[in-house]
């Protein structure tokens, strides 16, 4: 369970502004890795570590996507 003070030491807010929707998505993913890295390292886990085990989670996301199909009418 995480507490307010944790969010608010590992969560940085990505900025709302004049950015395209690739730069916004982008942005949001670049933040949240950042985060996340922070965290891991205080918890005393190596750059290796923290590499690895968040390349096995991207690659994990990447390969379970399946994307929906349009319809052919639309």
């Amino acid at each position: 369970m995480t507490n307010e003070t944790d969010e608010n030491l590992f969560v940085t807010e990505f900025p709302q502004g004049e950015f395209g929707i690739v730069d916004y998505l982008q942005g949001r993913v670049h933040f949240a890795l950042m985060d996340q890295m922070k965290l891991m390292h205080k918890s005393g886990m190596t750059q290796e570590q923290i590499k690895e085990a968040i390349m096995k989670t991207i690659s994990e996301i990447i390969d379970n996507f399946e994307p929906k199909k349009e319809s052919e009418s639309s």
